[in-house]
């Protein structure tokens, strides 16, 4: 962990926040220039007081607070008057509405005790369905759904804003479900016991209060719970700290202590994981204590009630239990207790008890531990362990891929391949131990989610569902560039286009970015998109910059903490490229991100003006240097870097878009939009970020719905009146 030093007033730091923005020249040579004075707004010490003192906006940050939702509400009629007072919006609005309604979508399955669930959302049930089908019900295309819980009635029976998030059943007969409801889209859930025999709540049953619980099923009558045990029981962050075991008939504080983290902790929380085998019997129980955002201590539980930390890298991704070995990924380089060294990113088999191992024990293992190991250009993306065998996804220059390794032992892991499109995103779905079948999807920007049921055994798929297309796209291609960084590293992105379009700079473009945490951003059917921008002769763009996972632990852990800066260089250069191409020009180049995709637009936005022509900021964080004081944002401090070190508020002063705002700017006219009751990244961010454009005198538009939380998955009939905002603003500004 990081030492905490609170510092006075250190004149350096504001020398430094002076930023040093590249400059495109009339030629290919970068040149940086540096602003000679620091913004108005910028504070005079970077000390969590000094920050807060030129803040004039604190009070946005009260969720509910009486300033603050009469400035929503204020902001809110001008934006709705500007963006659904346009004739093109009832078009958008109607014909995204159709799209996320239509009852021809692929239902997307998960393995239910002998048949398939579903979640299932559209016009008439718009909070949705939880329901049940037979394989053979469901490979026709009409299936016979039985209906297991109806959330439209639940809300309405109960007067809540109730939010499917999920039903968590014990194996291997999956009749005793904890069921996630949400209070209007929040992370935050409560649980209840459902029994599907019945299909209603259990009396008496499992029953948590609101939180942002991490529970698992140990047996019937006992579950592993990390929650709020009161006082003292969570990390600053908002996250769990403690895991207890809680049978049934016990309420909270009468649970018993199986695992202690510490207060300090980082991340999102301490999580148990329970691993069966196909019968549904416990093979290992592994709790995973995060130190930050991606550094942890991983521990296994045994049946007495002990625990012991097992030799992993701090950096490590796992995946599953085999043949009492554990499938996992270092992300960072690594040599194990059993000997060997190892590249972050391969994947990995090594027993448990060679991982249990103390330091002056040597334990002999016969097994190979290396399983798959990718190259420079490829990433493990999914990854499904089943009874004796491993099925993979991987990227291959953000293309597709599918592999089954079968677990030899000693003579390793031969490797059979899953034949899958080419030039496609591959996903892998619910898989069945039971059954040794995998659910996987294939999609692309121009091609409809294929869904197929993958035969572990015989490395082979059959087709089960094709989604129909949503939009014209016999006009349009896909085509992969490469854009060069400032420091010459290539950056590659995908362009969406019409086939026959001029190379004059004169297309509507939209570029898409996230950039952080290890998301890949892979090729995607966004049929919104489809329809109300390419078929209106628009660009899409979708860049694969630094701080994503496209390749692999080194691609993400380029643009760490004081390498920030890289992923907004990387973004500029793909919207330098895309003009020197003729696809378009800032006239005609907006950029879209949500969540960490909100810091990176707001600050392209500020650091690049002279690139873009609009930016849809969407449920952002823009204040970086208060970040770690909104919930949840300490948990991103192993990903930004912690305001309160001086060095560290330092290097994130420099990009951290509320206070790198300048007055005499020629901002693009922005679209700022967030959730009341998102309870991951605050509302203040984006609330702040427009108050302080409207003091400086810059036209913007702020919109704030009051349900739907970070996810934006509550309701398909609002989700379709956001993506009618989203693309009028976006039709203003780089079409009219």
């Amino acid at each position: 962990m990081r030492h905490l030093i609170l510092s006075a007033a250190i004149p350096a730091l504001l020398l430094g926040a002076c930023a040093s923005t590249p400059v495109a020249t009339g030629g290919d040579e970068i040149v940086m220039t540096t602003n000679d004075s620091p913004p108005p707004h910028f504070p005079r010490d970077l000390t969590p007081a000094g920050v807060a003192a030129a803040d004039d906006n604190l009070a946005l940050e009260q969720v509910d607070g009486a300033e603050a939702m009469a400035f929503v509400a204020e902001e809110n009629r001008k934006s709705l008057a500007a963006l659904t007072g346009d004739p093109r919006y009832e078009t958008f609005r109607a014909e995204a509405q159709a799209i996320l309604t239509a009852t021809d979508r692929i239902p997307s399955p998960s393995f239910l005790g002998d048949g398939i669930g579903n979640f299932w959302q559209d016009a008439t049930n718009p909070k949705g369905v939880w329901r049940r089908t037979t394989l053979a019900s469901y490979r026709t295309a009409t299936p016979q759904w039985e209906t297991l819980l109806d959330i439209d009635a639940l809300s309405k029976a109960e007067g809540k804003d109730w939010v499917f998030k999920g039903a968590d059943c014990l194996a291997p007969d999956d009749t005793r479900c904890l069921i996630n409801l949400s209070d209007g889209g929040k992370d935050a859930v409560v649980v209840r016991e459902f029994d599907l025999t019945t299909k209603r709540f259990v009396d008496g049953g499992f029953n948590l209060p609101e939180g942002k619980h991490r529970i698992e099923w140990l047996d019937r009558d006992t579950l592993l719970v990390a929650t709020d045990f009161g006082a003292g029981t969570m990390t600053e962050s908002g996250y769990p700290f403690i895991v207890k075991t809680l049978k049934r008939g016990q309420t909270l504080n009468q649970a018993t202590e199986v695992y202690r983290g510490d207060q300090g902790d980082g991340g999102y929380g301490v999580s148990p994981a329970v691993y069966r085998d196909k019968d549904g019997k416990v093979t290992a129980v592994i709790i995973t204590r995060p130190l930050d955002t991606f550094r942890s201590e991983t521990w296994q539980l045994a049946h007495d009630g002990k625990t012991t930390q097992l030799r992993l890298p701090a950096r490590v991704s796992v995946y599953g239990v085999l043949n009492d070995a554990l499938i996992f990924s270092p992300e960072e380089n690594w040599s194990p207790p059993g000997g060997g060294a190892f590249k972050g990113g391969d994947l990995l088999s090594i027993a448990l008890e060679v991982l249990q191992a103390q330091e002056d024990q040597v334990i002999i293992s016969n097994a190979a531990p290396l399983i798959f190991s990718p190259n420079a250009r490829q990433a493990v993306g999914d990854v499904r362990v089943l009874s004796d065998r491993v099925v993979v996804s991987y990227t291959d220059n953000v293309r597709g891929r599918a592999a089954v390794f079968l677990d030899r032992g000693e003579w390793g892991w031969p490797r059979t391949d899953i034949s899958v499109p080419d030039n496609l995103a591959v996903g892998l779905g619910d898989s069945s131990k039971s059954r040794g079948e995998v659910f996987v999807s294939t999609q692309g920007f121009l091609v409809p989610p294929t869904l197929s049921l993958a035969d572990a055994d015989a490395a082979t798929l059959t087709t089960l569902k094709s989604a129909p297309a949503k939009f014209d796209a016999s006009r349009d291609v896909t085509e992969q560039f490469e854009a060069t960084s400032i420091d010459g590293t290539k950056i590659p992105y995908f362009v969406t286009r019409p086939r026959d379009m001029k190379l004059d700079g004169s297309n509507p473009t939209v570029m898409l970015g996230y950039g952080g945490f290890q998301v890949s951003l892979n090729p995607a059917y966004k049929p919104e998109m489809g329809k109300l921008w390419l078929e209106r002769g628009a660009v899409f763009v979708q860049a694969n910059i630094r701080g994503g996972g496209e390749f692999g632990p080194d691609w993400h852990q380029a643009a760490l903490d004081g390498n920030r800066q890289k992923a907004f260089d990387d973004f500029a250069a793909v919207a330098r490229d895309l003009e020197q191409r003729g696809i378009t020009s800032p006239r005609r180049l907006g950029i879209y991100g949500r969540s960490n995709g909100g810091v990176l637009t707001s600050v392209s936005i500020t650091q690049h003006p002279e690139l873009f022509n609009a930016a849809v900021i969407e449920s952002p964080l823009v204040d970086m240097l208060r970040y770690h004081e909104l919930p949840a944002g300490a948990s991103w401090i192993g990903e930004y870097g912690d305001p309160r070190i001086p060095e560290e508020a330092a290097w994130i002063s420099k990009y951290s878009a509320y206070q790198q705002l300048r007055p005499g700017q020629s901002y693009p006219r922005v679209y700022l939009t967030t959730n009341t009751r998102d309870d991951r990244v605050h509302p203040g961010h984006a609330r702040k970020f427009a108050a302080r454009l409207g003091d400086m005198g810059y036209d913007h538009l702020y919109y704030e719905d009051t349900a739907g939380g970070h996810s934006n998955d509550a309701d398909p009939v609002a989700n379709a009146r956001r993506w009618a905002r989203h693309y009028v603003y976006l039709s203003q500004q780089l079409m009219d």
